[in-house]
């Protein structure tokens, strides 16, 4: 059956090899009225040519999948955002190995989203991340980045470590792509603390005001950059 176009919501591409996970994202995303699954996707290759086929606005995908079951979704990615620029990849994940989030924003934030798998059952997240991704904006996951922070803000001489324990809420939060007054509620302050305070994050961390809006993720990334293995 022939759907109109023009009465679709965000157009969303699945990649999984697994049938069961596959179909239950697929099922669960079906309760979102303004999100249409259309089309399904198991390994590297289809995934890649899917993509191309249906021109989807965003492509949610398992970081493993075939033919080695390493790090294609990623590299897959990488193409598609290549290729279709406008369109937005999530990748999911059952790791928290800081490696595999630096490869994916390695070569920029915009229109990227790095969620673990568990994120799949929490519908509203899911459905948040896929529009940010699609509107050009980044997502990290906060269980995720909760972990690699206190990670890295252990180190010495870490820029993390110069930021005050309200400004790292504050950075946790703006990596799930919250607004300003999202992040306010959530913390039961001021818009104008909340504001204060990410300028203090920029400044501490060295994100200067030309930096576009992604700069709330590329400011969590800067840790990224000295957490990788010594040369």
């Amino acid at each position: 059956m022939t759907t109109d176009s023009s009465q679709l919501g965000l157009r969303v591409l699945i990649a999984e090899d697994q049938y069961l996970m596959r179909e239950g994202t697929r099922r669960l995303l079906a309760e979102v009225p303004s999100i249409d699954v259309i089309g399904e996707a198991s390994d590297y290759d289809s995934v890649l040519a899917e993509t191309r086929r249906l021109d989807p606005d965003v492509v949610l995908m398992d970081i493993k999948m075939p033919p080695t079951y390493s790090m294609e979704g990623i590299d897959a990615a990488h193409v598609i955002k290549k290729e279709r620029p406008d369109t937005g990849v999530v990748v999911l994940t059952q790791h928290d190995d800081e490696g595999y989030v630096w490869a994916l924003f390695e070569k920029g934030v915009a229109g990227y989203g790095y969620l673990h798998k568990l994120r799949v059952g929490d519908l509203d997240q899911l459905a948040r991340a896929l529009r940010e991704v699609a509107a050009g904006g980044s997502v990290l996951d906060p269980r995720i980045l909760e972990t690699l922070l206190d990670r890295r803000s252990k180190k010495p001489g870490s820029p993390l470590s110069r930021l005050t324990a309200r400004e790292v809420d504050v950075l946790a939060l703006m990596a799930e792509s919250r607004s300003n007054s999202a992040i306010a509620s959530q913390l039961s302050i001021a818009v104008g603390t909340v504001e204060k305070r990410i300028a203090a994050v920029f400044a501490k961390l060295g994100v200067h005001e030309e930096s576009d809006v992604n700069r709330r993720v590329a400011a969590v990334l800067i840790y990224l950059r000295e957490s990788l293995p010594d040369s």
